[in-house]
């Protein structure tokens, strides 16, 4: 498959869970993929080392989502590798993945805690966006990884919630404005879906029981299962889908 061959993507928090995964799906469909990460040099470089052994282009940026001098930083790593690379900056897909969750009712919710969630989450693609922004043709597409928890806010997923929240309205703004330049903003909701960052709730196996009675599909999403649909909104076929806000979750909470 090469729908996305001659594509840039940027996939922000690449190094594991589901951005690993669609950095994986965006590369076999032969995009160009930019791996950030914020700390595990080892995670990201082993990514790139596995995309280049499909053939797949790719590299390693490191630098901190949230900060808007890490932000700049970022770009300017990525303008070097694609000057060097292709001889020309520009990205195609935008895929602001990185994100940080938290668990605990919103009356225990720190000062900190809301601060870190909401630097990450949201203020962190917003400037990204805003830096891919500037080199973006028509057919660009911006992918934001929302959560399920944005429309359905569970007591102990409350400030969480509301990032992401901010998040899917910053989706359907900017699919206004960016509608006469040609570039697409949608938001993909995962539901509960096996990664890293769950992975002690998992071991309880009560949790799991739960969560796949109330799934109509009768089990935890795995990270490819998201990724398949980032390279749908990725690729040509998704030119008229904008502003939309695509729950995959294999129907939770339907039951």
């Amino acid at each position: 498959m090469a729908e996305l061959a001659h594509k840039v993507a940027l996939v922000t928090g690449a190094s594991r869970g589901i951005g690993r995964a669609i950095a994986h799906r965006l590369a076999r469909h032969g995009a160009t993929v930019a791996v950030n990460y914020a700390e595990n040099a080892e995670a990201a470089n082993s990514l790139v080392t596995e995309l280049e052994a499909i053939g797949a282009k790719s590299f390693a940026l490191q630098a901190q989502i949230g900060s808007a001098s890490e932000t700049s930083r970022l770009f300017s790593q990525l303008d070097d590798e694609l000057g060097r690379r292709t001889g020309r900056v520009r990205l195609d897909i935008l895929v602001n993945n990185a994100g940080v969750g938290h668990f605990g009712k919103l009356s225990d919710t720190t000062v900190e805690d809301f601060d870190r969630l909401f630097a990450i989450n949201t203020r962190g693609s917003f400037l990204v966006t805003l830096s891919a922004l500037q080199r973006m043709n028509e057919g660009g597409r911006v992918i934001n990884i929302s959560s399920g928890a944005s429309k359905r806010p569970a007591t102990v997923f409350g400030a969480y919630a509301m990032s992401k929240a901010a998040l899917d309205v910053m989706t359907l703004a900017l699919a206004a404005e960016l509608g006469p330049r040609g570039i697409t903003v949608n938001s993909v909701a995962p539901g509960w879906t096996a990664t890293e960052a769950n992975a002690a709730a998992r071991q309880d196996a009560e949790i799991v029981r739960n969560v796949e009675s109330q799934t109509a599909l009768g089990r935890l999403g795995m990270p490819d299962d998201i990724a398949r649909v980032v390279a749908f909104l990725a690729s040509d076929d998704a030119s008229w889908v904008t502003g939309q806000y695509i729950e995959a979750s294999g129907g939770f909470k339907l039951l």
